[in-house]
């Protein structure tokens, strides 16, 4: 699948004339003045359109739940909730979804009136208007999520959709054998208790230790402070995964677009 907003499909819809009440195998109502349906999957960036139309002959696409295989259906993208293989594609045009990686002492934000860089500050004149998911704090770095679909980012940041996020953690060593499961126990905070979901020693370098921890939590400086709570104070931290995006290769004060699977991977995660 290719990624979304970058090589979309430039045909008209003269070419699809030829398929019209072709296969009728479905009882989807066309929409008036609807978009054909495999229009919306190419410019989505699912593949050309004759890779949509095999797509859609073979079944593997629903649209508000149900099976469609006409090639000339006619569909709302604004409005419908489009899937291929069961995961939603982000068929609403104007959608952007980013991957971006926070450099250390950039701040969450899009302005700030203290003349301090943010996240804005790498993003170039882009014409939409982008939310950050979730936060990052001003020495943290790493993977971020930006979107303007509000529905996505809202559910992502949510904490009762129990979204995980991955760090890596440079600490004071050495690391007890017991560490991971005291975090898994739960810490006390001056906030209520905080649980790790996974925790592993990655590398132990003399008095110092990279850690991997991965927790559902939103909290403020939550890894920070329950890493301090046992005794082993972060140097340094970078968040290396949201949900199914990880960071990868991305290097710092860089973004990138979500390929289509990515963002049908994380539609599913909250359930959209």
């Amino acid at each position: 699948m290719r990624t979304p907003g970058r090589s979309r499909a430039k045909e008209d819809d003269t070419d699809d004339e030829e398929y019209d009440g072709q296969d009728d195998r479905d009882s989807l109502t066309d929409v008036p003045g609807g978009v054909r349906l495999q229009k919306v999957l190419a410019e989505a960036g699912v593949g050309s359109r004759r890779y949509c139309e095999e797509l859609i002959g073979a079944g593997r696409v629903e649209v508000d739940g149900q099976t469609v295989r006409r090639f000339g259906a006619r569909v709302d993208p604004e409005r419908q909730v489009i899937k291929v293989d069961g995961r939603r594609i982000p068929a609403k045009p104007g959608l952007v979804y980013l991957a971006f990686n926070k450099p250390p002492k950039v701040l969450t934000a899009m302005s700030d009136p203290r003349g301090r860089r943010t996240v804005a500050d790498f993003l170039g004149d882009r014409a939409e208007r982008l939310f950050h998911i979730g936060r990052l704090d001003y020495d943290t770095e790493g993977l971020m999520l930006l979107t303007n679909d509000g529905e996505l980012a809202h559910r992502l940041a949510h904490p009762s959709f129990e979204v995980a996020k991955t760090y890596l953690a440079e600490v004071t060593g050495p690391v007890p054998k017991d560490l991971g499961r005291r975090l898994a126990t739960g810490i006390e905070l001056d906030d209520g208790i905080a649980t790790a979901d996974k925790f592993r020693v990655v590398d132990r370098q003399g008095q110092r230790a990279l850690v991997e921890i991965t927790l559902h939590e939103g909290r403020k400086h939550i890894v920070r402070r329950m890493l301090a709570e046992t005794g082993h104070p972060v140097s340094r931290l970078v968040r290396t995964d949201v949900g199914p995006i990880r960071l990868g290769n991305l290097k710092p004060g860089d973004s990138r677009e979500l390929t289509t699977r990515e963002i049908g991977e994380l539609y599913a995660t909250v359930g959209l």
